[in-house]
C-alpha cells in the first residue's frame, strides 16, 4: 500500500503574525485581571491580612491561565485552519509527522514546570501563613458551630460569647472552631478565610483583622432544616438580614477593650466572679470528680474520648490515664501523674497531635483544673 505522506512544512510568516496576535491578546487578558476591582470576583473588599495575598494569588492564577488559554487557543483554531485537508489530498494521505524534536520537547518540559514551582512557593507561602505560623501575640479565640448558630469562647471571658465576634484591629488572631452537633462552617467572605467545623477536630486558621467594620459570619455547609438562617448574606422572610444572623465586628483597639470588659462583666453575673487565670502551682485537693465529669463533657469530649490510649479523636482517649501501666507517658514525655495533668491542663501543650489549649483559651479556674484531675482518677 502506497501511502501519500505530506511533505514537511515550515512555519511562515502566518505563524509569527497570528504569534504576535495572541502575545498581544496575552497582554492583554494579564493586565485585565490584574487591575480588575474586587467587585468583579462578586467579593467584598478584603478586610483582613492574608486576604489580600490570597487575592493576589487569585489574580496571578487568573491572569497566567488566561493568556495561556489564549496561546492554547489560538493556536489550535490556527493550525486547524493553515494545516487543514485540501481538496487536492490524496484520500488516504497522511499529515505532517513531527516527534522526537527534542528543542520542542525541552521547552514544553522547562515552561510548564517552572511555572507549577512558582505556584506551589506562592500558595505554601500563604498556607503556612494561615495554617502553621504562630504570631507574636496572638489572641487566641474559640469558636463553635451550633444548629442553627455559633458561639465564641474568649480568655478570661466566662462561658460562651453570641451574637457577634469581636476582634482587634491589626492584632494577629489565632482562631480555633468545631462543633457541638454536626458538621458546619466557620467563612467571613471579607477575609477570604474558610473552615469547617467538625465535631471531634479542631481546625486553626490565622489571620489579622486590618479594618474596622461588621462582617456577615456564613455557613457554607448544609447542616439541616434551618441552615439558611447561619448566613447573614440570606435575607429572612420580610426580605430583611436573619433575625439570627450573626457578624463579625473588628473594632478599634480601644472599642475592643471596652467590649470585652463589658462582656467579663456581663458573664461574670453567672458564676458571681469574673474568671481569674490558672496561675502558680494547682491545688489539687478536694478536687470534685461529678463536677469534673460534666467538665470533660463540655470542654474536652470535642478531642478527648473516655476510652483507652488508642481510641482517639484528636487526642488520645483518657480512661485509664492515671492508673494503667500499659499508658504511655502524656504527651509532653512526662509521666502520667495527677501534678502532671494538670500542668497540661493549666499551661496548654503543642505536639505531633496538634495544640491543648492552656487554661485560660478553655476558660479554667484553679478548682476546675482539680475537678477535671479528679474526674480522670476515677477513671480506672
Amino acid at each position: 500500500m502506497v501511502e501519500h505522506r505530506a511533505s514537511a512544512v515550515h512555519l511562515g510568516r502566518g505563524f509569527w503574525t497570528a504569534t504576535a496576535a495572541l502575545g498581544v491578546l496575552a497582554i492583554i487578558s494579564i493586565v485585565f485581571w490584574w487591575l480588575a476591582p474586587d467587585s468583579l470576583f462578586i467579593l467584598p473588599s478584603v478586610a483582613a491580612q492574608p486576604g489580600a495575598d490570597i487575592d493576589s494569588l487569585l489574580r496571578f492564577m487568573l491572569a497566567s491561565g488566561s493568556a495561556l488559554f489564549v496561546f492554547v487557543a489560538g493556536y489550535i483554531i490556527y493550525f486547524a485552519i493553515a494545516f487543514r485537508a485540501r481538496p487536492t489530498d490524496a484520500p488516504d494521505a497522511i499529515g505532517v509527522q513531527v516527534h522526537d524534536n527534542h528543542v520542542l520537547e525541552l521547552w514544553w518540559t522547562i515552561l510548564p514546570t517552572a511555572f507549577v514551582v512558582l505556584l506551589s512557593i506562592l500558595s505554601v507561602k500563604i498556607w503556612y501563613n494561615i495554617q502553621l505560623a504562630q504570631p507574636a501575640n496572638g489572641l487566641v479565640v474559640e469558636s463553635l458551630g451550633h444548629q442553627w448558630y455559633f458561639t465564641f469562647r474568649y480568655p478570661q471571658i466566662h462561658g460562651e460569647v453570641t451574637d457577634e465576634m469581636h476582634l482587634p484591629q491589626n492584632q494577629p488572631v489565632v482562631l480555633n472552631v468545631t462543633s457541638a452537633d454536626v458538621i458546619h462552617s466557620f467563612w467571613v467572605p471579607a477575609f477570604r478565610l474558610k473552615a469547617d467545623m467538625v465535631p471531634g477536630l479542631i481546625n486553626t486558621i490565622r489571620f489579622t483583622p486590618t479594618t474596622p467594620g461588621r462582617y456577615p459570619i456564613v455557613c457554607t455547609e448544609f447542616c439541616g432544616t434551618r441552615h439558611g438562617e447561619m448566613s447573614a448574606l440570606v435575607p429572612g422572610d420580610d426580605g430583611k438580614a436573619n433575625p439570627g444572623a450573626q457578624w463579625l465586628v473588628v473594632d478599634t483597639p480601644e472599642n475592643y477593650q471596652k467590649w470585652y470588659r463589658a462582656q467579663q462583666i456581663a458573664h461574670a453575673k453567672d458564676s458571681d466572679a469574673l474568671p481569674q487565670a490558672s496561675s502558680g502551682t494547682v491545688d489539687l485537693s478536694g478536687g470534685d470528680a461529678k463536677l469534673g465529669q460534666q467538665l470533660f463533657a463540655t470542654k474536652c469530649s470535642a478531642c478527648h474520648a473516655v476510652g483507652p490510649y488508642s481510641q482517639r479523636i484528636v487526642g488520645p482517649g483518657l480512661k485509664g490515664v492515671l492508673h494503667d501501666s500499659s499508658h504511655p507517658n502524656l504527651v509532653d514525655g512526662d509521666p502520667a501523674t495527677p501534678e502532671n495533668v494538670a500542668k497540661i491542663l493549666q499551661k496548654g501543650f503543642t505536639g505531633d497531635m496538634g495544640t491543648m489549649p492552656n487554661a485560660t483559651a478553655n476558660s479554667l479556674t484553679d478548682k476546675d483544673i482539680a475537678n477535671l484531675v479528679a474526674y480522670l482518677a476515677s477513671l480506672k
